[in-house]
């Protein structure tokens, strides 16, 4: 892929209206999101549910948003990207009014539930809008970047807002708050945004969606609850979607576009970006409460004011890429990630340590931003326009389920010791070494195939054989 780097990239004023409408409900989802993360304790109160079953409020929504995302990336695909996005809008605003006016924790759960379907149909349908209006190359990184850092805000904003606005009306607002913007959504939609696109013949491969689905939904369960059978019945769900996959005539997720390596390596890298990052988050909380004992508020401006200016980092990663190629952005941007995490490894009880914490959390948002971008744009590039729901399905998919598991993998890792702090200090010295063993995978695995080596040298092979990983070199 070749970049016009000489002219800015023109985007039209119906674009920057799409572009206003797709990004504005992702900002909505990612506030959604942390603001009711901030309220769970209210939430349980509010409707009887007891401290065992808290967890639950995260996890029945957490299940479905991230086991459902492949499938309704690529129905997008086949059925229409616009019409996925507003059935997931619209499911949204059902579901979100159900959360609010619920009284029993049945309610509570059946709604959140619904809005993890409700993402899992919204976020990657919007995203190939995104992806098929804006053509491949700078505007598309530009767009893209701004996405990354809007999702970025959106957590952010809702984890600095969330304890304020829940104390000032009611946990009810968690749920009540994004209603008005879905409407609006809702309204301008049609208008602004054309239909895709669909296949004359539309068919859908119901067994690899019943193995995939299942095989992702056994395995998350499994993760969270620590659940052996569950593992045992999801990996083998996910050999035959695979061995499925490879004889169906209309496959779910055909297997040549999972085996392109920046499909492959781009969603690796997705997966390490948000799992370590989400369970640094989650052991820095408990080690700023637990540890230091500060309060949830003071714990919410400690990330917060570091993650606001961390934001820019999706416009500069947008820009970068058409500079130096996603593959170098992606690198650098998780390195940065992992080596801001290493200070983080010899805090002490002291609340000096602030003077540590505050600039590597900076530094670290800073590169995980910007490793976002990157791994999306590697994610969805070199795929055709009726293929980008399956591509931002597999990058959605890949955060959610991230996002999901990240947290009980390192906390499990963590209870290894009896210690809590020499429990954290272990879970985050896995997670730079993780995350920089990764970053050299990646960095060979997304090596364009027109090169290789011989006698410590790189020799061209072919131009067809580097066609397939031109888009990861930028």
């Amino acid at each position: 892929m070749t970049t016009d780097t000489t002219a800015p990239p023109h985007i039209s004023g119906r674009q920057r209206l799409i572009l206003l409408v797709l990004l504005g409900a992702g900002f909505m989802l990612s506030v959604d999101f942390s603001i009711l993360n901030v309220a769970l304790p209210n939430v349980g109160a509010g409707v009887g549910l007891g401290l065992a079953g808290l967890p639950w409020v995260t996890s029945a929504y957490a299940l479905p948003a991230a086991g459902f995302t492949l499938l309704f990336g690529r129905m997008a695909d086949l059925f229409g990207r616009r019409r996925l996005f507003l059935s997931g809008v619209v499911l949204l605003t059902g579901a979100s009014l159900l959360g609010g006016f619920a009284t029993t924790p049945e309610m509570l759960l059946t709604a959140r539930v619904l809005q993890g379907f409700a993402t899992a149909m919204a976020t990657p349908a919007s995203l190939s809008l995104l992806t098929s209006t804006f053509t491949e190359g700078a505007i598309r990184d530009r767009v893209l970047g701004l996405n990354g850092a809007l999702l970025s805000g959106g957590f952010t904003v809702g984890a600095l807002v969330g304890g304020a606005l829940v104390s000032l009306l009611s946990w009810r607002a968690a749920f009540f708050i994004n209603v008005p913007v879905a409407v609006v959504i809702l309204l301008v939609t049609p208008s602004l945004i054309k239909e895709s696109s669909v296949p004359d013949r539309v068919k859908l491969d119901l067994p690899g969606a019943v193995t995939g689905t299942g095989g992702l939904l056994a395995v998350i369960y499994a993760v969270i609850e620590k659940n052996i059978p569950s593992a045992v019945v999801g990996v083998l769900l996910l050999a035959a979607f695979w061995m499925i996959e490879l004889r169906s005539p209309a496959p779910l997720a055909p297997v040549r576009i999972l085996k392109r390596p920046t499909v492959k390596w781009g969603n690796y890298a997705g997966f390490v970006v948000f799992t370590m990052e989400t369970a640094m988050i989650f052991l820095i909380t408990l080690y700023l409460q637990n540890v230091l004992g500060f309060s949830p508020l003071i714990t919410g401006l400690i990330f917060g004011v570091p993650g606001l200016a961390a934001v820019a980092a999706g416009v500069i990663a947008g820009r970068s890429i058409g500079r130096f190629g996603s593959r170098k952005v992606l690198t650098v941007g998780l390195a940065v990630q992992g080596l801001a995490t290493l200070p983080l490894v010899f805090l002490g009880a002291d609340r000096m340590a602030l003077a540590v914490l505050l600039p590597a959390l900076f530094i670290g948002f800073f590169g995980h931003v910007t490793s976002i971008v990157a791994y999306t744009v590697t994610g969805t590039s070199g795929l055709a326009n009726e293929e980008q729901g399956l591509a931002t399905g597999l990058t959605s998919m890949t955060q959610q389920v991230a996002i999901t598991v990240g947290i009980p993998i390192l906390s499990s890792v963590a209870a290894t010791q009896s210690v809590e702090l020499t429990g954290i200090r272990f879970a985050l010295s896995v997670d730079v070494a993780v995350t920089l063993v990764s970053v050299v995978f990646i960095w060979f695995g997304l090596r364009p195939r027109g090169e290789r080596r011989t006698a410590g040298a790189a020799v061209p092979v072919s131009k067809e054989a580097d066609e397939e990983l031109a888009a990861s070199s930028g």
